[in-house]
């Protein structure tokens, strides 16, 4: 579907719907309840000749030979030039979930650190994560799920999909509690995920509607402190009730956010346009190289020599000043540039330009 179809189906839906009410628990997090990020590197073994090149990653054979010695198996100094295929060195990576207890699984990805072809079918090793502390948090093994496919012959290769990168499900086994603060103190924050003192005075007003007056407390933008029982029984179900709390939330600020590498522009509905001329024209550049051979004559001690002729091509289509009227609604903005007939790549360079000339009332952020 062409880029610009999809912002007008976008512009239909968000012009169709209007400001609805959202939890507490949609718009803020309570502080202290989040997760945690944790990391390890470990072996990945059992590959089909498809591991690291351990002459390009001394690594792997080193971690090889450090795990083999624990398992007490001593190996000779001349072991660091084994050519071993089906071992890769990997990093494995995982969310520590908000209260998680010992014994609780979780998923983990793992991803290759050397420069094998494929972890599909291998099997990680017992590896320990650790967080930012330094301390060991989950134990991860297992057989991995690789989504990918490949395969190479005679010079050629298909490839689907990502082969250096897998997961296992349910992986590693959670070994250490990280504390939470949620049952200590009278109080407990709601940190807004989009700082906004509209909606900072909406969420105190609407929790001292359900609780009484004086429950809450705006601090600043996006920090909201409520009294909560103390009594963690209690206080379990009065945060149950609390996250539940609807309410309309203030309106965000107009926002365009471009990715420039995709070519994707993703804008809201409170985005402006001022009137405005735009000038587009498109200048593209073919090359075709043909392969041309150049044969001597019969009997000459000349030899047979194939030589490349190269073709370029410019091809410029004449540009035509458009004028944009101004615009109140995000439809009559997708209007107003599906009138340019521009591509997603050159609406990036058009809407950069909107911004720098004043024409684009909205904050344009490319990521």
């Amino acid at each position: 579907m062409n880029m610009l179809r999809v912002l007008g189906l976008m512009a239909a839906l968000a012009c169709a719907g209007g400001v609805q009410a959202e939890r507490i628990k949609d718009i803020a997090n309570i502080d202290g309840v989040r997760q945690n990020q944790i990391v390890g590197y470990g072996l990945v073994v059992g590959l089909d000749g498809t591991g690291d090149q351990t002459t390009s990653t001394p690594f792997t054979i080193q971690s090889l030979i450090s795990m083999l010695g624990q398992l007490g198996v001593n190996l000779p100094p001349t072991a660091t030039n084994l050519q071993l295929k089906n071992v890769a060195a990997v990093m494995v990576t995982a969310s520590l979930p908000p209260f998680a207890r010992p014994g609780q699984q979780i998923d983990v990805t793992v991803s290759s650190l050397g420069n094998a072809k494929s972890l599909r079918g291998g099997t990680l090793l017992m590896t320990h994560l650790k967080g930012a502390d330094g301390q060991v948090y989950a134990v991860a093994q297992g057989s991995l799920l690789v989504g990918g496919a490949g395969a190479a012959a005679a010079g050629a290769a298909v490839q689907i999909n990502h082969l250096a990168a897998g997961r296992i499900p349910a992986g590693a086994t959670v070994e250490r509690t990280v504390p939470a603060s949620v049952g200590q103190g009278d109080a407990i924050h709601l940190e807004l995920k989009e700082a906004d003192f509209t909606t900072a005075s909406r969420v105190m007003d609407a929790v001292d509607r359900a609780f009484g007056p004086g429950t809450a407390q705006a601090v600043d933008g996006r920090v909201v402190r409520v009294r909560a029982p103390q009594d963690p029984s209690r206080r379990v179900a009065f945060i149950a009730q609390l996250e539940n709390i609807s309410l309309s939330p203030g309106l965000a600020s107009p926002k365009v956010i471009v990715n420039a590498r995709t070519g994707s522009v993703v804008m809201n509905q409170l985005v402006t346009l001022d009137k405005c001329a735009v000038a587009h024209g498109n200048l593209s550049v073919t090359i075709t190289v043909e392969p041309l051979v150049s044969q001597p004559a019969p009997f000459t001690r000349g030899e047979t020599v194939v030589t490349q002729r190269a073709d370029v091509q410019v091809k410029s289509e004449k540009g035509e000043l458009v004028v944009l009227p101004a615009s109140a609604t995000l439809g009559d903005v997708v209007k107003a540039l599906n009138a340019v007939g521009a591509t997603p790549q050159d609406l990036l360079a058009i809407l950069q330009a909107m911004k720098a000339a004043g024409a684009l009332k909205a904050d344009l952020e490319i990521i």
